[in-house]
């Protein structure tokens, strides 16, 4: 399914946080969202899972307006990981991914064929088969993301919204994990502080900064050495990565932009 951003307005405590953002996730994009620390990620991301309501402007799913859904419709329709972990869960690995299935399912409805199979291919996505009983709470932080990450698969939504999964990942994981939503092909929307990550995962690129939307594209179009500069304040040149061909971002770590 598509996702559209129309002019869409938040302020949070009396300031305009996000202003007049329009933007779009196509079927089966990646899409990601970069940006400064404060520029709106997450705020942008939080607004189409519905846990912030804008103050002006749209957020559309195959053209229809979600607020405009109940919430178990919503659901159905839009998985979401936010950064906020949940680190107390009292629960198992299992329960914590089941909840993932609780939009299908009357209050109380005990598991079903379908509940079970989601479940399970869900944890062994994330390489957690043979896990299911662990304490969530026991769990390092990295698991912790997988398992999070598998009740969003489980799930099964036509869209993803995730606030930066890779964090708390070690390197294979952060690579298992981009390289399994470059596989799924559902429609994504992603916020990476990692450039290289985004760059190499992206189908397209929306840069926020300070609240508004300045650029937009596939990411060899978007990620050059005047964005670079003007929004994040670093000195890099772009290259091509020698094993991928995607753009790479050598980044001058002894100088700042204002060269």
């Amino acid at each position: 399914m598509r996702i559209a951003i129309e002019d869409l307005s938040v302020r949070l405590s009396g300031r305009e946080v996000l202003g007049g953002v329009r933007l779009i996730a196509a079927e089966g994009e990646i899409a990601g969202l970069v940006g400064p620390n404060g520029s709106g990620k997450s705020t942008l991301l939080r607004t189409v899972y519905r846990h912030l309501r804008p103050h002006a402007g749209r957020v559309l799913l195959a053209g229809r307006d979600v607020r405009s859904m109940s919430t178990a419709q919503s659901a159905r329709h839009i998985a979401a990981l936010p950064q906020e972990r949940g680190d107390d869960f009292e629960f198992t690995v299992r329960e914590v991914v089941a909840m993932g299935r609780s939009p299908y399912k009357r209050a109380f409805a005990a598991d079903g064929a379908d509940d079970h199979l989601a479940v399970a291919t869900a944890l062994a996505q994330v390489g957690l088969a043979g896990h299911e009983g662990r304490s969530f709470g026991a769990l390092s932080g990295g698991e912790r993301q997988r398992v999070l990450l598998a009740r969003a698969f489980a799930q099964q939504p036509d869209v993803l919204v995730l606030d930066e999964p890779t964090n708390h990942l070690d390197v294979r994981h952060q690579v298992e994990l981009l390289a399994l939503l470059r596989a799924g092909r559902r429609t994504t929307l992603i916020s990476l502080h990692d450039l290289n990550a985004a760059a190499s995962l992206c189908d397209r690129l929306h840069v926020l900064h300070e609240g508004a939307l300045v650029a937009s594209g596939p990411p060899r179009e978007v990620l050059t050495p005047g964005l670079l500069a003007e929004v994040f304040g670093v000195r890099a040149a772009v290259l091509e990565h020698p094993l991928t061909g995607d753009p790479l971002i050598a980044f001058d770590h002894r100088a700042a932009a204002d060269f």
